[in-house]
């Protein structure tokens, strides 16, 4: 029993904590996009920054190997 208050404490403390946090933040709530580090407005500049983000991460183990291989 005395487990289970315990739990009960520690999970009101929990919600009182995140609600709390949220009340206290500065974003607009409900705004999509609003709490990403890049900008969803522009597409385009979406596309060449998602292009330029996952791009460099798949090409950089062949720049590598190439390098190796011309390292000699």
């Amino acid at each position: 029993m005395l487990s289970r208050a315990i739990a009960n404490r520690f999970a009101v403390a929990s919600r009182n904590f995140m609600t709390s946090a949220i009340r206290k933040g500065d974003d607009p709530g409900g705004v999509p996009g609003s709490n990403l580090p890049f900008q969803i407005k522009n597409r385009f500049r979406l596309t060449v920054t998602f292009i330029l983000f996952f791009g460099s991460g798949l090409a950089l183990p062949f720049v590598l190997v190439r390098h190796q291989l011309l390292k000699q």
